[in-house]
């Protein structure tokens, strides 16, 4: 027994990972550099979209042939064009090329949109400008399958939540710069154009020199052939896409906040100038709050999700959204009028502005837990060679999706719909289209409810989690102490879980529909439906042929005492017919719990310190086949536990 763990709380401690920071990535050179290249990156785009926004919307005499009300949408669906018609060519090149030299090219192209940019500025050019957001809609079309596709080739694992946290940090804060330097020069009604020109050329000068120190990263299929149409291409990276379910609706997911977020950056001008009544710098106010927002929403994921792929955070931030976008509509119809656009001061003075800057913040901080999660499932499930691809093909739903948004409040400002009433409309959409995506993938649905109720009656210590294998086919055991034993292991896995349950479960109302929608395979005693059983065991076959984890509890009821039941031979059967490596693993803590059915049973209570009631999960080494018998599994896993019940 000397290569498994001795069940002893002071030697687990010291057996645990060191947690370190996601911060020290940016002192690293296979990090630090790419993460300020594409600060500057967006915070060049930013820069740009808000300075010439504001100038169309507040000096629109400046500029001939230009709609105030509708121009920040219409440069918004320009920037977004090229999305559409080049990100399947970007997937293939960011495949096919290495990622640093692809990065230096861009910041080298991102020089020369600039320049012309710069010209736009200059001589209060609009066509000239709105040629520069579609050039630099070009920039980031090419740039975005490289910037996700880089994380997952230099990152481990449990390094993938903090890196993308730290991008999305990094993105948003870079919003918050450019909308502050954008929306001041802009405010410089003599110079505020030539401030603008110089400002961007300069940005982008300086993020090509960051680029230089990218280091290499070689290409993941160099002799890929690159199909230049794209229209068959992109075709072709949207089925790539679908060939993996849960992979393809998180795509769609992370569309959909696109989608959300665009409706409410692209209004904030207007919202501020006609629902607030509050000058320009009011919307740099705005637009820095809600950056700030997702940005601390996005560095909480590591640590709300244990630095693994949570997703159970995903449905917890699109509620968020939904209660906050919806209180913002109520909040701006409770201001009182303005005889005239309030100065900052002025707009912070009043204590109704607070709640609507309270709203903003929460909104785009769930937005943070929704996205993050999102990005790195898909990173993590996507096949390495085809991974820029499947970027690719984000991008294209992306730009659809910010499209469609564009259009509807085009659409919906025309019907004389007001700003906050787009808000209104978009929150309630967001209610729907989350509705249907967690119908489609219960995986989300269910992590969400695990990660709910464990973290809110339990403290949880995991013992060597990493034991848990993050691929290939594996059978679990456990002892079996409580009804939320699956649940408590199902928020825990670093990856889903085929779960082995008496069939009894699946007649419950609630936790029926879940386990079901779960994959959960129902047995029953050869006594009792002789069928049901060689059903289950062909199901687990299959699972595991099919590279999933199926967890099994061996004693095959819960215990009444606390103590572990004999374990029983279906997992032998299991392994006899599809030989998979056996993982043995323990829960404390749950004995005497509402959810056991000890006599005595209460529900999770306070302990020391005012903490919740705190309960283990150990691993042990993974068995081979073989090895891995009723009676040294219930050893193994009686040992894990050790006295605590």
């Amino acid at each position: 027994m000397s290569d498994h763990p001795i069940p002893t709380a002071q030697r687990e401690r010291h057996a645990e990972r060191e947690h370190h920071s996601q911060f020290g990535l940016l002192r690293e050179r296979r990090f630090a550099p790419f993460f300020w290249t594409q600060f500057l990156g967006a915070l060049n785009d930013n820069v740009f979209k808000v300075g010439f926004s504001s100038l169309v919307t507040y000096q629109t005499a400046r500029f001939s042939g230009v709609d105030a009300k509708t121009a920040a949408f219409l440069i918004s669906a320009i920037f977004i064009v090229p999305f559409v018609l080049f990100s399947a060519t970007s997937g293939q090149i960011a495949d096919k090329y290495d990622k640093a030299t692809l990065t230096r090219f861009v910041k080298t192209f991102e020089i020369a949109v600039m320049l012309v940019g710069g010209a736009g500025f200059w001589m209060h050019s609009a066509p000239l400008l709105y040629v520069c957001t579609f050039l630099m809609g070009v920039h980031s079309t090419l740039f975005g399958p490289v910037k996700y596709a880089y994380l997952p080739q230099h990152l481990n694992d449990r390094e993938l939540v903090g890196g993308n946290g730290l991008v999305e940090m990094g993105t948003f804060v870079a919003i918050l710069i450019g909308t502050i330097i954008g929306g001041a020069a802009a405010g410089f009604v003599e110079h505020g154009a030539a401030i603008l020109a110089f400002g961007c050329v300069a940005i982008a000068l300086v993020g090509r020199a960051v680029s230089s120190f990218v280091p290499v990263s070689a290409a993941p299929q160099p002799d890929l052939q690159i199909n230049w149409n794209p229209v068959t291409e992109t075709w072709r990276n949207l089925a790539l896409a679908r060939e993996n379910r849960t992979v393809f609706l998180s795509l769609l997911g992370i569309s959909w906040l696109w989608f959300v977020g665009a409706t409410f950056l692209t209004s904030f001008f207007n919202f501020a100038k006609d629902v607030l009544s509050a000058d320009p710098d009011v919307v740099t106010v705005l637009l820095a709050t809600f950056s700030l927002g997702i940005g601390i929403g996005s560095l909480l994921c590591e640590r709300l999700s244990k630095r693994r792929v949570e997703i159970g955070l995903v449905p917890l931030g699109s509620i968020g959204m939904s209660v906050f976008a919806i209180d913002l509509y109520f909040a701006s119809h409770a201001l009182p009028p303005a005889g005239h656009l309030l100065s900052v001061g002025e707009f912070l003075a009043q204590l109704g502005h607070w709640r609507i800057l309270a709203d903003l913040f929460l909104l785009a901080m769930f937005g943070g837990f929704y996205s993050v999660p999102l990005y790195a499932l898909i990173q993590s499930r996507s096949q390495p060679t085809h991974r820029a691809r499947i970027i690719a093909a984000n991008n294209i739903l992306n730009s659809f999706f910010m499209i469609v948004s564009a259009l509807m409040a085009i659409v919906l400002t025309s019907l004389g719909v007001s700003i906050p009433g787009i808000f209104l409309t978009t929150a309630l959409l967001n209610v729907v289209v989350a509705t249907y995506i967690y119908s489609l993938v219960p995986e989300f649905l269910l992590r969400f409810i695990a990660w709910v109720l464990v973290h809110t009656f339990y403290r949880i210590r995991l013992v060597h989690p990493e034991r848990i294998p993050e691929t290939g086919a594996a059978v679990l055991v456990c002892n079996h102490v409580s009804f939320v034993d699956a649940v408590v292991i199902m928020a825990e896995s670093p990856r889903p879980i085929r779960f082995v349950m008496d069939h009894r479960i699946f007649r419950t109302p609630f936790i029926g529909w879940l386990f079901r929608h779960a994959k959960t395979i129902p047995i029953a005693p050869a006594h009792e439906d002789a069928a049901m059983l060689e059903r289950a065991y062909d199901a687990c076959a299959a699972a595991l042929a099919e590279g999933d984890l199926v967890c099994i509890f061996p004693e095959g009821k819960l215990t009444k005492t606390g103590d572990i039941n004999p374990f029983k031979h279906g997992v032998s059967e299991i392994i006899r017919r599809t030989p998979a490596p056996v993982v043995p693993m323990a829960l404390r803590g749950l004995w005497g719990s509402v959810f056991s059915r000890a006599d005595d049973a209460h529900w999770p209570r306070p302990v020391k310190r005012g903490v919740m009631s705190r309960l283990t999960l150990a691993v042990a080494e993974p068995l081979d086949p073989h090895a891995a018998t009723p009676e040294a599994l219930q050893q193994i896993v009686t040992e894990l536990r050790g006295v605590r019940k």
